[in-house]
């Protein structure tokens, strides 16, 4: 696809050949009143980030996009969006492929981990959110292999180009979905494509280790474990487990 990418109706695209991290510019364009749809794609980027500041190796050939959303809603509701985002990936894998989604917002295709997401959130003094930057690196030409990697890489095939068209269409139907019906919608469609009820998984929460069964999401998009020591409910951890 040697053309520009088309976004959906009024989104705007921001293509840059190299960036430090697309998060940053995205961040610095919203903070100067830039609309929500602002898309900040760039061929690379030379100090991507994921989550827990873990870099993101970014060389060219896969998508790196942030998006610039203004949800209007209270700070703890913006981490639904991460699960939205995830959809949205979710939504361009070939019908033919495995996809699952794994909490709290990575994308599996075919066992191998094909994007990350890293939400990060401007708040005003309200607590009312005032933008959210969704950055997603989409690996499409090929998939990164690194030894801090708890999944092989996994890649979707085709130019980046279309894979950007494709995520900003589906990114903007899923938007609607959460504005329209809420997050329970979205809950119920991010559980179809989650590991099976019942999967053995672990969790790390800082030096602890939990271990139990995957029980579901709770409304608010806490991770639910059933436990040796009972139920427990997770809001912020790294999930361990191949599943869920």
């Amino acid at each position: 696809m040697s053309s520009a990418p088309v976004l959906p109706d009024g989104w705007t695209l921001v293509a840059l050949d190299s960036v430090g991290s697309t998060n940053d510019e995205a961040a610095r364009l919203a903070d100067a009143g830039a609309a929500e749809g602002t898309v900040v794609w760039a061929r690379e980027q030379t100090g991507g980030r994921g989550r827990r500041g873990r870099h993101w190796s970014s060389p060219v050939g896969n998508l790196y996009s942030s998006t610039i959303l203004r949800p209007d809603c209270s700070a703890p509701r913006a981490a639904e969006l991460g699960f939205v985002a995830a959809l949205a990936v979710a939504d361009i894998v070939p019908i033919d492929r495995a996809v699952r989604v794994k909490w709290p917002n990575d994308v599996l295709v075919d066992g191998g981990k094909v994007a990350g997401i890293l939400l990060e959130s401007a708040i005003a003094q309200t607590g009312r959110v005032e933008h959210v930057v969704a950055g997603i690196g989409i690996n499409v030409g090929f998939a990164p292999q690194l030894p801090e990697m708890r999944y092989p890489g996994a890649s979707l095939g085709g130019s980046v180009e279309a894979a950007l068209e494709k995520f900003t269409k589906a990114l903007a139907a899923r938007l609607g979905e959460w504005r329209r019906d809420g997050f329970e919608t979205v809950r119920a469609a991010w559980l179809a494509k989650a590991g099976p009820i019942g999967t053995e998984v672990d969790v790390r929460l800082g030096e602890e280790l939990v271990s139990g069964r995957f029980a579901g999401l709770d409304r608010e998009g806490a991770l639910l474990l059933d436990t040796t020591s009972g139920p427990r409910k997770i809001v912020s951890g790294e999930l361990l487990g191949r599943a869920a």
